[in-house]
């Protein structure tokens, strides 16, 4: 049986797994934001015309001041939720200029894999954290 296509908007978005010292950032939705309150790895959708790698580079810079190096692909997750469908592609990175501050007026953390449990995640970033248990 073939899946239906959606006709919700599709968005790609492009997340961060910034790993420093066994530890790795994660980011607190803000207040007036759709799902805010919940925990996610830092990122955002991408532009027209922009790469992945771009976007990530680019959404890393606004929201928390820091350039990166993107070291490779991690993971492709999509999900759906009720006003659209997203790809969620994750990129481990390494941060080469600046210290991650709250830009956009978000919480942010270093918490090791240990701590997940303690934090509400957004359901793609679930998917993620249990690959992310696998491997490290």
């Amino acid at each position: 049986m073939k899946k239906e296509q959606s006709n919700k908007p599709h968005l790609q978005v492009a997340a961060g797994l910034i790993l420093r010292k066994n530890k790795i950032l994660i980011a607190k939705r803000p207040s007036g934001t759709p799902l805010e309150g919940l925990w996610e790895f830092p990122g955002g959708k991408q532009e027209k015309d922009e790469s992945l790698k771009n976007c990530l580079i680019r959404e890393l810079k606004e929201e928390l001041g820091v350039t990166v190096k993107i070291e490779k692909h991690f993971l492709t997750v999509d999900h759906e939720y009720e006003a659209r469908v997203i790809s969620l592609h994750f990129f481990f990175c390494v941060c080469f200029d600046g210290e991650p501050k709250a830009c956009e007026e978000q919480d942010i953390k270093w918490i090791t894999i240990n701590d997940f449990d303690r934090y509400h995640f957004l359901p793609p970033d679930l998917k993620v954290i249990a690959a992310l248990r696998d491997r490290l």
